[in-house]
């Protein structure tokens, strides 16, 4: 899964994304699109490795891609703008990142205006849709349905965008939905707005006037997190104690994003190994045993299974069996987040 971080210049988003990846930060300027693996946080994954202390840890992981600032102060820093943002049209989730660490800062305008651009982008690839469409549609003979049911789609689709509506909100149905999702709308996919605040603003409040749903947004201290990314663990546990901070803002983010992108993890455990798998939620035991490894999956016999939760109030997995808290699932057994499963399968 791929997560594109947008935001003006001087946001702080590369410096989110290096306190997050460890990478460094990129130099002033950069016109290149850099990408970098994230691990995200896991709790449970912590308290697994300290249980079975395996040889290897593994988190659930997602691909972010850091896009140049984007400048809209004239048609130069606009255009330029706009081909970078044309340019993550595939990636499945975007994460806005609005800067409002210092006072003369003007979050709600610059998210405004992010918003307005995206719009601008999709409207883009509306208009040459449908006038491809209405080529189809006006060729000699009957046009296939599909054209017909498209453009009367891409119209309804239009209408929103001009009332400034995402077109996620005028998606009515999953046909709809397949119709226009290998397009690669911007306004159709998840997204996360990252407001990047100063130390002491982690508990402001902002207005966004109805453009951004609360629940989708986060506050991180970009400055804070690189800061904190640079020390060793017990460091960093030190500092945050001293900041009374307990858990890390850059971590909110990244689980939230997790979420956004209809996410969760079933669990392998072992001496060899702790593993979260990432899956999408409301997948089959069996689909999920493809992510583990194609010859399991095809060899599925039964998902020996049972959840974190009662492995961790009780202790080990023998009193989690003593309990009668373990069950065998067949393939179609939809898995649940947080599950640990031991796949059996013959092949």
């Amino acid at each position: 899964m791929k997560i594109a971080l947008l935001g003006l210049l001087q946001s702080g988003k590369s410096t989110i994304l290096a306190g997050l990846s460890g990478k460094a930060v990129p130099q002033v300027g950069s016109t290149r699109i850099e990408e970098a693996i994230v691990s995200v946080p896991d709790d449970r994954i912590d308290w697994l490795t300290k249980l079975y202390k395996p040889e290897k840890t593994v988190y659930a992981t997602i691909d972010c891609l850091d896009v140049p600032g984007l400048n809209f102060a004239d048609e130069h820093g606009r255009a330029a703008a706009r081909r970078l943002i044309d340019q993550v049209r595939t990636v499945d989730m975007l994460a806005l990142v609005i800067g409002a660490f210092e006072d003369s800062a003007d979050p709600v305008k610059d998210l405004a205006d992010l918003s307005t651009e995206l719009l601008l982008a999709d409207l883009a690839l509306v208009t040459t849709r449908i006038e491809n469409l209405e080529k189809q549609l006006n060729k000699p003979g009957k046009p296939l349905p599909i054209y017909k049911a498209e453009f009367e789609l891409q119209k309804k689709l239009q209408a929103a965008i001009e009332q400034e509506k995402p077109i996620r909100s005028a998606i009515e149905n999953d046909a709809e939905l397949e119709i226009v999702k290998p397009l690669g709308f911007l306004t159709l996919k998840p997204m996360v707005v990252a407001i990047n605040v100063g130390e002491d603003q982690q508990d402001r409040k902002f207005d966004f006037a109805g453009r951004i749903d609360p629940s989708m947004t986060v506050s991180v201290c970009a400055k804070l997190e690189y800061e904190l990314s640079q020390l060793d663990a017990d460091s960093r546990r030190q500092f945050m104690a001293d900041l009374g901070i307990t858990e890390s803002s850059a971590a909110k983010f990244v689980r939230a994003c997790y979420s956004s992108l209809g996410l969760i993890s079933f669990l392998t455990v072992g001496t060899d190994e702790v593993r979260a798998w990432p899956i999408k939620q409301g997948i089959s035991a069996l689909d999920a045993a493809g992510k583990v490894h194609s010859d399991i999956k095809r060899g599925f016999i039964r998902a020996e299974t049972f959840g974190f939760e009662d492995l961790k109030t009780l202790g080990d997995e023998k009193a989690v069996k003593a309990a009668g808290k373990t069950r065998i699932e067949g393939k179609t057994y939809i898995v649940q987040d947080g599950d640990i499963i031991n796949f059996r399968f013959n092949v």
